[in-house]
């Protein structure tokens, strides 16, 4: 059993990978437009947190990467490259209605959340829609898998205003469970591992996806606050395949709702 110190230790070392830093550690410039499911999710015009277009209407990402203290709504950004610039590819969104699972109480679990668009998206070259993995499909740990975001290159360097992604391996869920120990859930995440050299994610990732054989198998979560690329920490994902069931009872119940 855990003593109470030791779980306030690792929280204290838990980092959401949202807030206003961001970015991929190392990797390289996306082709422009090489991920036409890739959501920008902007306050006041300030990228905040990435996401996924599952569908024309809704986005997948984080729980956390709602803001409640922000005194303007959420806009997702779609079809962008360069988010800086006013591409003529880029489609501007505001959020009608934030869908956070109902377990979902602040901290690391559950951390799922849908959001409605005011309107639904247009479809084209630039934006896409990404299927869903399937309910409880296995996950080969040792895989290589993508992450892609926009923002800061590394715990002290400059936001990156051009999508970024980099590689990451699939990490035993016994191995992140004897780091993260209580905070990790084996049913609801799965974890990577990667180098220092090698990178990853980082602050400002959240709600992104990590891609495995074409399907978002996970949304980015949690790192190390402390140093979001240091490899003796996995990189924490929520599991999507835990929350298909959750995922098609949003939609199905939004179908129809303008």
């Amino acid at each position: 059993m855990i003593h109470a110190y030791c779980i306030i230790l690792l929280l204290q070392l838990l980092s959401p990978t949202g807030a206003s830093e961001s970015g991929i550690v190392n990797g390289k410039v996306s082709k422009p437009h090489s991920r036409p499911y890739m959501a920008s999710l902007q306050y006041d015009g300030q990228h905040s947190c990435g996401g996924i277009l599952i569908r024309e209407d809704f986005v997948l990402t984080a729980a956390h990467c709602e803001d409640s203290n922000q005194p303007v709504t959420m806009t997702v950004v779609l079809g962008a490259h360069n988010i800086i610039k006013k591409e003529k590819s880029q489609q501007r969104i505001k959020v009608a209605k934030y869908i956070k699972h109902p377990k979902f109480n602040g901290n690391y679990d559950y951390d799922i959340m849908l959001l409605k668009l005011e309107k639904k998206a247009t479809l084209n070259k630039f934006v896409k829609t990404i299927g869903l993995p399937k309910k409880k499909g296995k996950i080969p740990a040792n895989i290589k898998c993508t992450v892609a975001g926009w923002g800061r290159t590394g715990q002290d360097k400059p936001a990156s205003d051009v999508l970024k992604e980099n590689t990451e391996k699939l990490q035993l869920n016994s191995k992140c469970e004897k780091k993260w120990q209580t905070v990790f859930d084996d049913d609801s995440m799965i974890c990577t591992t990667f180098t220092r050299e090698a990178g990853g994610i980082c602050q400002g990732d959240s709600g992104g996806p990590l891609i495995c054989n074409t399907k978002p198998q996970g949304i980015t979560a949690f790192t190390d606050k402390n140093d979001c690329n240091n490899p003796e920490w996995p990189h924490v994902f929520t599991k999507v395949n835990a929350f298909i069931p959750w995922i098609k009872k949003v939609l199905k119940e939004n179908r129809n709702v303008a």
